[in-house]
């Protein structure tokens, strides 16, 4: 039987992955539209290039929806599986392209319309700086960076997903976060935080 999609709304991943299997494909639609943020955000902070990242999360959700028939609720989360999934391509995709440097992309986010452009071009010096010293952390701790600060995820979530031990991962985001600090020692006043001590 169908449910209506918002009666669906409420139901974890996995039992909208279970419904997709069956055959409901609008379980499909809103599983897709609850994850495909995460996980093209999530590639992006681990590439750097938005046409890449939107390749990488395309590949990681046809994955999942193949996965779906084989789908054990309760070994792993659905978000656990697929952070390991997209963090697994964009090292496949960064080991190909070894021969030169990723290159970032310059499209701006959107305004919010309250923020001058001043504030604007600040805001995207800042995410900028960020994102070419997230590039030059080596795999396991940009990996490690990304979901612990960025993306808010708890250490034993993210030793999940990286398969690792909590004390391993505790230790890339120790290192990592001392990488991009040198990093970025010295732009304090290049991007503004001169003024902000």
């Amino acid at each position: 039987m169908r449910m209506p999609f918002d009666a669906m709304e409420d139901l974890p991943d996995d039992a909208l992955l279970a419904r997709f299997a069956e055959g409901d494909a609008m379980a499909a639609r809103l599983l897709t539209l609850r994850l495909t943020p995460r996980v093209m955000a999530h590639a992006y902070r681990l590439l750097g290039n938005r046409t890449e990242a939107e390749d990488v999360a395309q590949e990681a959700l046809l994955r999942l929806w193949r996965q779906a028939p084989d789908w054990r609720p309760g070994e792993a989360k659905v978000s656990t599986w697929l952070y390991r999934v997209v963090a697994n391509l964009c090292i496949d995709r960064r080991r190909r392209a070894r021969g030169g440097s990723v290159p970032l992309d310059a499209i701006p986010e959107p305004a919010d319309g309250q923020a001058s452009a001043a504030d604007r071009m600040q805001d995207r010096a800042r995410a900028d700086a960020l994102q070419s010293a997230l590039n030059q952390l080596p795999e396991r701790q940009r990996q490690a960076v990304v979901l612990r600060h960025i993306e808010g995820l708890a250490n034993p979530e993210i030793a999940d997903i990286m398969d690792v031990t909590v004390e391993a991962v505790e230790s890339l985001t120790s290192r990592g976060k001392r990488a991009l600090s040198a990093l970025l020692a010295g732009r304090q006043e290049e991007l503004g935080y001169a003024d902000e001590r």
